[in-house]
């Protein structure tokens, strides 16, 4: 019996305008979900929009329409961009429809009989773009520690959900589920965040402040709080659909949302009686010049835009090439277009060239019958790798898919069609087919055989490109489960085009000259290099967090430098909450000298730029590097 592989996106805010985040995370899981569905599973790949809440009612009235009508426009936007990216979902819910409506009523009143919901007096500083209620620690400059902005006082009766009681259970299934929440920093992050009192959660907000949501069945003068109604698409649609699909395989969400996906959601499942998704990924950011992109900074990349200059291939293959899945990465059109050129254009779109141009030069045009030998490449080419390179090619991707890494998955194919390359380079059949056109053809069959199977390997990431070459060649993704079957199925005699041009070359626009930066000031501090020499900077994991007692800008952190674990005092806590720190790598000045602070022993000293508006940013290493590692 085939596999089963659900896999969800988050559901996006309906008020946004699709950006680069969004499309990434849809993007890697349609890969995934193509992936999938070439190894034979049964796959469910479900997105959608998060169409409640009071920003959603605002911009309604302010734009002078109803809620709904005000919905029913701006999902268009999400619904538009993921046709245009080939986002090959099964489902796309809204949590406006009936069936998820109805749904959360039902879950709602099943908790409230089960005593799991409770009624309660809240009181509380409110941010009205978060919908979210903090405490006075929370705040950050009196401001909300998410958004920034300015939070106002409340006070009203509320329903909550028992999320307290639930803490040792989750922490339990948390350390005995190694892959429930990955990737490890996220886990640890969890963990952090769950050292500390666990407490209820408030559910609802009353219909006098707030009337676009899902009515509280059992106190029909109160909505649903969105987190509560929109975690609980998850479920609603796959039952819509006559049930076996839940639980998800993977819930493939940002990091800015894991508290609410890996705290919030697995109570209220393990409260309602359902079972828990398998895996909960939190992958990372795309940063533009090292900042996180957002509209107040005036950075965030259009994916549309890209897709339009570039090509929709083009622009999935480089988000899928450049991001390891739980780590940040950086956005440049320049990284962009050599990654294009480089692998698209020169590996791939060449060697498809070439091998048409020749095949017209000494088999007019067809494909050749099969040979002896369906693996044409030596194995000197594969560097000692066994026979079957084909079997345990296919094998790797599928394991590296299934522990979802994606740009390993690439980086072997790129390596295969290099391979390809190179054996042309090698047996040069432009040269040997004025002397021996037979053997030329025998080789350019087999060439042809190795770029299909890696065609087909690339479709999940390039549908549109991969599927017009196998086109060509008279294949179809879909109907093949391994690169044996299509090694085998190329069709003799099959005319091929005399020309393709799939990925052509292209250039990056030159920035306008920028202007020298102004020499620095005379005051400038100037050290001598043997001076710099003395200072070791190494990289540091933050294993714990917390705020120093009686110092409001102080926070003590526990590191692991490789070889020992120091703590150190840092003044950082307007920042950053101590929560959102452990599995953090930061860079430390290793061999600063112990000093006391507050009372606190601090034994080295943290790395911190400052960004917009003052904020503090912590530096960290550009990818993975280990505790302890030296910088140079």
């Amino acid at each position: 019996m085939a596999d089963k592989f659900f896999i969800t996106t988050p559901i996006y805010y309906v008020n946004d305008e699709p950006h680069i985040g969004h499309a990434y995370t849809s993007i890697i899981a349609d890969v995934l979900s193509r992936y999938h569905r070439l190894f034979g599973d049964r796959v469910f790949f479900l997105t959608g929009t998060d169409e409640h809440g009071q920003k959603v009612a605002e911009a309604a009235a302010k734009a002078g329409r109803t809620p709904q009508e005000h919905c029913d426009l701006m999902v268009q936007r999400f619904q538009a961009a993921w046709d245009k990216l080939e986002i090959s979902h099964d489902d796309f819910i809204r949590t406006t429809e009936p069936r998820h409506t109805t749904r959360v009523q039902e879950i709602l009143q099943k908790l409230w009989d089960a005593g799991e919901i409770y009624e309660s007096t809240y009181e509380g500083w409110y941010c009205v773009p978060d919908e979210r209620f903090w405490t006075e620690k929370d705040l950050v400059d009196g401001n909300c520690p998410l958004c920034g902005r300015e939070v106002r006082r409340l006070a009203e009766k509320n329903y909550f959900f028992r999320m307290g009681r639930y803490q040792e259970w989750l922490l339990d299934h948390i350390q005995s589920h190694p892959r429930f929440i990955l990737p490890e920093s996220r886990r640890n992050e969890i963990l952090g965040f769950l050292a500390k009192p666990l407490g209820d959660l408030c559910i609802s907000r009353p219909k006098e402040r707030l009337s676009w949501g899902v009515p509280l069945p059992f106190a029909p003068d109160f909505v649903t709080y969105v987190w509560f109604d929109a975690l609980l698409n998850y479920v609603t649609a796959p039952e819509s659909r006559g049930g076996g699909w839940w639980p998800a395989s993977l819930h493939l969400i940002g990091k800015d949302i894991l508290t609410t996906h890996s705290v919030y959601w697995p109570t209220m499942l393990k409260a309602a009686g359902l079972e828990l998704p398998e895996t909960i990924l939190g992958h990372g950011w795309w940063l533009y010049d090292d900042m996180k992109m957002s509209k107040s900074l005036g950075n965030v990349v259009k994916p549309l835009d890209l897709a339009d200059k570039y090509g929709v291939d083009a622009f999935r293959f480089f988000v899928a090439r450049e991001m390891s899945l739980g780590l940040d990465a950086s956005f440049s059109e320049a990284a962009l277009v050599n990654r294009y050129n480089s692998e698209l254009a020169n590996d791939l779109g060449n060697l498809y060239s070439r091998i048409l141009k020749l095949l017209h030069t000494y088999n007019e045009g067809k494909i050749p019958q099969a040979g002896d030998n369906p693996n044409a490449i030596p194995n000197d080419v594969f560097e000692g790798k066994e026979p079957d390179y084909y079997g345990n090619l296919w094998e790797g991707i599928k394991r590296d898919i299934r522990q979802f890494e994606l740009n390993t998955v690439l980086n072997k194919i790129m390596q295969f069609v290099r391979l390809i390359n190179r054996h042309m380079e090698q047996a040069a059949p432009w040269k040997s087919g004025k002397t021996d056109p037979e053997g030329a053809v025998r080789f350019l069959r087999s060439s042809l055989e190795e770029l299909a199977a890696a065609a087909w390997m690339l479709w999940p990431v390039m549908p549109g490109k991969m599927g017009e070459l196998l086109g060509a060649l008279g294949l179809k993704a879909q109907d093949y489960h391994s690169p044996a079957e299509v090694l085998k199925a190329l069709p003799e005699g099959h005319l091929l085009p005399e020309k393709a041009a799939l990925f052509p070359r292209v250039k990056l626009e030159a920035p306008a000259p920028a202007e020298p930066p102004p020499p620095p000031p005379p005051e400038t501090p100037v050290i001598a290099y043997e001076d710099f020499q003395k200072v070791q900077l190494r990289v540091a994991r933050i294993l714990t967090a917390e705020p120093v007692q009686g110092a409001d800008k102080l926070l003590r952190l526990e590191v692991d430098l490789g070889s020992e674990r120091r703590q150190i005092v840092a003044g950082i806590a307007q920042h950053y909450r101590p929560e959102e720190l452990p599995g953090r790598s930061i860079i430390v000045v290793a061999n600063l000298q112990p000093a006391k602070i507050r009372g606190v022993e601090s034994r080295g000293m943290l790395l911190a730029a400052q960004g917009e508006g003052g904020k503090l940013v912590l530096l960290t290493p550009d990818g993975e590097a280990p505790p302890g590692a030296k910088i140079s």
